[in-house]
């Protein structure tokens, strides 16, 4: 495929991408403080309950559909159809195992919904409710595989504009059923509908762009591509695992070892960090299908030109968005939900931390993906949570909750920052580790003195909340930028970065 084209659509996914992300996270947040403020509090305890037990319950996918878009890659940039229609046919055949499963789990734990929930709150119909919830797990698995197929020829931002639209269908639905009449299984009704239209509409999609897609004669897939693609699936599950672990465990811990007080505290700031994260995910997620396009038809030293240009850019955005959330997180929070849900300054900084050491993974780790290297560190995420665990649980003792995020930050230190790269670069990219990390150090120093200095202006601006968020920000957007462009415009990485945009934009 033509360089420009991987451009046009990297361009075309991310930025769709995102603004979806974003309008949907405001429309969530705007749903969530009407179903607050409509019903009792017993219902809201009781959806988190079970959005959290579903989502447990999916466990079971984990790794599928990264496994088979990663075995989509070679056949879609062969034109290969028959092949992509065995693969197709194969994960259909996965996801209809994993409803399934997630079924009869669902099944089976209704008996025990008495055990499940510690003192029964006053809900009426609580066993519909279950099972409208049991229901749309299920349906979320049927036809949407398709969407796998879609993204795997690049056109995430497609999937993406069917993803928003029906969610906010949905909210504006559901918000509309709370006010006018409070009634949760409505409200519920409403969320499974949307799910189920989404995925039919997708699937509908995929057929008309795929046509093949509906075609009987498919021939099974080979034997070897079976095991392949079996193999990297219990790779990523393993993965996933690991990945649930670590992020569940700060949480945990806080709630068991801390109180609950502190939890609620930490779970404002982890909406914010995590809507962050979401939306700035976007920007690799929307690469993916491109890098994974790039690996099977081109040289390597193009692979490496990309790589260092998409790990300045998650470098670039994520150093940016930390040094705004260490300097605007805690007036916003206190602005929201009131100061008495403001964490000290030390632990809002190791919050910051952890996240910003999260963000300059992300470029590895969209590589690793879409090369489908993962087989070669799963066993990394379990290591790393055992570590995180005992670290955690040793440093609480002594810090509190700081020792629970010291935690998370050494076993990041000790076991993703360097494995994950130098899986990356003796298996694929081929040159020496220490290169990545003589960047890594220099861009790293670069944040640290825009961080400094827009502390140092920050901490002189006072008033009301209002007044220091309307202030700060622009210094927030301001200082950290233009140390980037002063420190670093000459730098690979920056120029690839730079070429791509303005060939895209002559290409145009």
């Amino acid at each position: 495929m033509a360089e420009h084209s991987r451009t046009r659509f990297t361009i075309l996914n991310t930025s769709v991408s995102s603004a979806v992300r974003i309008i949907t996270i405001l429309m969530g947040f705007i749903t969530r403080m009407v179903f607050t403020r409509m019903l009792d509090q017993h219902y809201v305890g009781i959806s988190g309950l079970f959005l959290d037990f579903f989502q447990l319950l999916s466990l079971s996918e984990l790794g599928i559909s990264v496994a088979v878009t990663y075995a989509l890659y070679k056949p879609i940039a062969d034109n290969d159809t028959e092949k992509q229609k065995s693969i197709m046919a194969l994960y259909r055949r996965f996801y209809n195992i994993v409803a399934l499963i997630v079924l009869s789990v669902g099944l089976i734990m209704f008996p025990f919904l008495d055990y499940l929930i510690k003192d029964q709150p006053h809900v009426d119909q609580l066993q519909l409710i279950y099972i409208l919830y049991l229901i749309n797990a299920v349906v979320s698995y049927l036809f949407v595989y398709k969407r796998t197929l879609i993204e795997a020829h690049q056109r995430m931002y497609i999937s993406m504009l069917y993803y928003g639209l029906f969610m906010l269908l949905q909210y504006v639905l559901q918000i509309v059923i709370l006010v006018c009449t409070k009634n949760f299984i409505l409200y519920l009704i409403i969320y499974l509908l949307c799910t189920c239209l989404h995925n039919i509409a997708i699937s509908q999609k995929a057929n008309k762009l795929y046509p093949y897609l509906k075609e009987k004669d498919i021939h099974p897939i080979s034997a070897d591509d079976k095991q392949d693609i079996i193999k990297n699936i219990k790779a990523m599950f393993i993965h996933k695992i690991g990945a649930v672990v670590v992020k569940n465990t700060d949480s945990l811990l806080i709630s068991s070892m801390i109180g609950i007080v502190s939890t609620a505290c930490y779970s404002n700031y982890r909406l914010i960090i995590g809507s962050l994260q979401q939306i700035l995910n976007q920007i690799f997620q929307g690469v993916s299908a491109s890098i994974g396009n790039l690996g099977v038809t081109d040289d390597n030293r193009t692979l490496k030109n990309a790589f260092d240009s998409i790990f300045f850019i998650g470098f670039w955005v994520y150093g940016f968005s930390t040094i705004c959330l260490l300097e605007l997180s805690s007036p916003f929070i206190a602005l929201c939900f009131g100061q008495e849900y403001v964490f000290s300054s030390d632990v809002n900084f190791l919050l910051c931390l952890n996240f910003y050491m999260t963000g300059i993974r992300q470029a590895v780790l969209s590589f690793r993906d879409s090369l489908g290297l993962f087989r070669y560190d799963r066993y990394k995420s379990i290591a790393e949570a055992i570590v995180n665990l005992i670290a955690s649980i040793i440093l609480t003792y002594h810090f509190g909750i700081s020792g629970i995020l010291l935690g998370t930050l050494i076993s990041t230190v000790m076991i993703p920052l360097w494995i994950e790269p130098y899986i990356l670069f003796k298996y694929r990219l081929h040159y020496p580790l220490y290169r990545y990390f003589v960047k890594l150090c220099l861009y790293s120093l670069v944040i640290i003195i825009g961080g400094v200095c827009t502390h140092a202006i920050c901490s002189y601006i006072d008033g009301s909340y209002i007044y220091q968020l309307l202030i700060k920000v622009p210094v927030c957007v301001i200082i950290p930028n233009l140390c980037v462009l002063l420190f670093l415009h000459r730098t690979p990485g920056f120029n690839f970065f730079i070429e791509r945009i303005l060939q895209f934009i002559k290409n145009k």
